[in-house]
């Protein structure tokens, strides 16, 4: 069940461990990419007042130049966020977002022992209720699909209701459509919400995770980008290794690649 009145969700989280430079991890002429942490949003809003950080402008500073953002990353999601540096080149990069010619590839912690599958399922757009109090409530779902690969499970002799032990998986996730949340939506919807979502999550086991591992934070990184370089129209892949924290509890947890 979602957890409305956590006192720490993941968009309230506090960046504790932020280092004071941003981790780039591809740069050329006109792109550039940083491993996003978890809690960092991409740039400022007013759905959020009361974050003092924010992606575009450490970059920004830190490079000293203007950068643009070329696709969306959550605020709780760490990974991949690629920038543009030289914006001419905007209109065919985000093409490739919106057209899904881009490939992606996220890791999660999800609840139980999840397999194989793709799952073709409908998503109805999220609305905000103020950025999007014009748009038709009753719109029709958008197609939606999701390929999944659990790689690793484990199986902890801790109770969360109503049953004695725990169990998770590591999962592999490849969206094929870019809707609002899917893979959390998706992911809830076969019945293994990934930990720490406080929206689309399991409360119980999300508070098992703050209470006995300490972890605050959304279990989902976005591990892998692949698209066609704007310029040299060369396929650019780009890895974003996983955060101290993350690798660390998933040793914690027995869910080792």
């Amino acid at each position: 069940m979602p957890e409305n009145n956590e006192s720490l969700n993941e968009q309230d989280s506090v960046l504790n461990n932020l280092s004071p430079k941003l981790d780039i991890i591809y740069q050329d002429e006109q792109l550039i990419a940083i491993n996003k942490p978890s809690g960092l949003l991409v740039h400022r809003s007013w759905l959020d007042s009361h974050a003092t950080e924010f992606a575009v402008q450490k970059l920004r500073d830190q490079i000293g130049r203007e950068v643009y953002p070329a696709h969306r990353l959550d605020r709780a999601t760490s990974g991949v966020l690629l920038f543009l540096l030289d914006k001419s080149h905007a209109t065919d990069l985000m093409e490739q977002f919106a057209q899904q010619s881009t490939e992606k590839r996220y890791l999660a912690v999800v609840r139980g022992h999840i397999g194989e599958g793709r799952l073709d399922y409908a998503l109805k757009k999220k609305l905000d209720r103020i950025a999007d109090k014009h748009a038709d409530p009753d719109s029709e779902a958008q197609p939606a699909v999701t390929d999944y690969q659990g790689i690793a499970q484990c199986e902890l002799p801790i109770a969360v209701r109503p049953y004695p032990q725990s169990r998770y998986s590591l999962v592999e996730l490849s969206p094929k459509t870019g809707r609002r949340h899917q893979l959390r939506r998706h992911l809830k919807h076969l019945c293994h919400p990934i930990i720490g979502d406080t929206t689309h999550g399991d409360g119980p086991h999300n508070k098992m995770f703050r209470e006995e591992f300490a972890s605050h934070r959304l279990l989902l990184h976005a591990a892998y980008l692949a698209f066609r370089h704007p310029v040299s129209g060369h396929k650019v892949e780009i890895h974003a290794p996983l955060d101290n924290e993350f690798k660390s509890l998933l040793v914690t947890l027995g869910l080792q690649v």
